[in-house]
């Protein structure tokens, strides 16, 4: 699992840096995410400090993709998902402050309103 992690972590670093650049959207701090420490406690064995590693490595960047996506949707389409009577879908806190679902209306004025404040 190590390979696809570093191929994602690559990719994900060079999408957050070159994007959120271009379009102003404040980069989120990497080590706020990934921390890779509990290798360093004395009482673990060595092959426990290897699995810690990757663990901490692992979630923490999993943790951070998540995050640079939120703020993607967020620029990009605040939309809330459609849902349905008995739906399971766990909706995601970044969406909290979407606009809901079908509302062309609210959708619209944001679009006019993130225009203007653009050519401020």
């Amino acid at each position: 699992m190590i390979i696809p992690i570093v191929i994602l972590d690559v990719f994900l670093e060079i999408y957050h840096q070159v994007t959120f650049r271009l379009l102003s959207i404040p980069r989120i701090p990497r080590g706020d995410y990934v921390r890779i420490d509990r290798h360093k406690l004395s009482y673990l064995r060595p092959a426990q400090k290897v699995f810690c590693a990757y663990c901490g490595y692992a979630n923490g960047l999993l943790h951070y993709a998540v995050r640079i996506a939120a703020e993607s949707e967020k620029y990009w389409c605040g939309i809330m998902h459609k849902m349905n009577k008995n739906d399971s879908f766990i909706v995601p806190e970044h969406h909290k402050d979407f606009i809901e679902y079908g509302d062309e209306k609210t959708y619209r004025a944001e679009l006019e309103r993130a225009k203007s404040e653009a050519k401020k």
